[in-house]
């Protein structure tokens, strides 16, 4: 009899996991502290933004459920308040999210999915940097309080620490990733990276998930972003260009064949530029005799506030521009998504150096120019 019974029991389960709907995705969510928030969102991935596609309300205990369909596996956001909450789903996957809206730091657990458990891997990774941080930030309060007047000086003890937590945190994630290729969880860990300082990471992970995680539009697009920009990294031949000068002159790359050529992308309304002008017209100064030249492509629009940077900060070398912002034909192919954006151009036309900055540009050119 009892045996009957148990195989009743299991026969039940069975049925019940079978009834478990394999063509949609489940996410049942708990918040504490919810406060006033009431109305949770669901942001979905369209043409690589994330926009909304549900809302549904908080429960009297701050529970919500969302019952949806993917063509395939992607990411989602939840979203209550100022609080933001990613998640990776596939149909068929029921995942479980909880929270604490007090929580300063944001933290979260999931669980239900196979890509879900693996952030959930990274987002401890994150969180054990948060907390971190957080007690650093404490400290610094507590000694600012008690000598108000070495603010800056107490700023500045406490910034190796800070940047050794950082350095931590980036080298953990590039682990993750690699450790976890083929996962949107991977994918998604290296987009937290800084683009700039790891630009060399990101183009060499987009060429070993390629047919890895082939099919996602958000990863497509990465990879080809990442395609083009690999044509552009140190040891690549720069591509060649013709762009104006004020008076419509043609200017080519190709014409300074045989020199250390600087190509140097600005405008005149980015602060970051400016400031450093003087630094570039120093090295310029220095080493335009010695077989070294600057090319500088300016991404303004308006003519005038160009030219007036151009005669203001003393910016002596060549310079042009297709007024065209970061839509320039030149500023797209060299991948410009920041200012300023500089490539250091051998004379026999390969890329030796990016974005050298004041002392290190000098330096490198006091090694490379004898």
């Amino acid at each position: 009899m009892r045996l009957k019974q148990l195989s009743l029991i299991m026969l039940i389960a069975i049925a019940f996991t079978a009834c478990k709907p394999k063509d949609s995705f489940t996410i049942d969510g708990t918040f504490k502290n919810p406060g006033t928030e009431k109305k949770v969102f669901l942001y979905g991935m369209q043409n690589s933004n994330m926009v909304a596609i549900d809302s549904t309300n908080l429960s009297e205990k701050g529970e919500f459920k969302f019952i949806r369909k993917t063509p395939s596996v992607d990411f989602f956001r939840v979203s209550v308040g100022n609080h933001e909450f990613m998640l990776i789903a596939k149909n068929g996957d029921d995942i479980k999210l909880e929270a604490d809206l007090a929580d300063k730091t944001m933290a979260y657990k999931i669980s239900g999915a196979n890509e879900v458990d693996k952030l959930s891997e990274l987002n401890a990774i994150r969180n054990n940097f948060a907390k971190q941080v957080e007690k650093l930030q404490a400290d610094f309060e507590a000694k600012v309080a008690s000598q108000p007047q070495n603010r800056a000086a107490v700023l500045e003890s406490m910034k190796p620490q800070y940047e050794s937590y950082i350095n931590q945190l980036n080298t953990e994630i590039i682990k993750f990733a690699k450790d976890n290729k083929g996962t949107l969880a991977s994918f998604y860990a290296m987009n937290t990276l800084s683009p700039q300082e790891f630009e060399a990471e990101l183009v060499q992970f987009a060429d070993e998930v390629k047919e890895e995680i082939k099919g996602n539009a958000t990863v497509d697009a990465f990879v080809k972003q990442m395609a083009l920009l690999k044509a552009v990294q140190v040891g690549q031949v720069a591509p060649e260009f013709t762009i104006n000068t004020a008076d419509n002159k043609p200017v080519s790359l190709s014409s300074y064949k045989g020199k250390y050529v600087l190509i140097d992308f600005w405008a005149s309304w980015c602060q970051p530029c400016r400031q450093e002008n003087p630094n570039v017209v120093k090295v310029y100064n220095k080493y335009k005799e010695k077989n070294f030249d600057i090319i500088g492509i300016s991404l303004d629009t308006d003519k005038a506030a160009w030219l007036g940077a151009v005669k203001a900060d003393g910016l002596a070398w060549t310079h042009v521009s297709e007024l065209k912002d970061f839509n320039g034909e030149t500023v797209k192919k060299y991948q410009v998504q920041a200012i300023p954006t500089s490539y250091l151009v051998d004379p026999a036309g390969k890329i030796v150096a990016k974005n050298l900055r004041g002392e290190e540009l000098e330096a490198f050119l006091a090694k490379t120019l004898r």
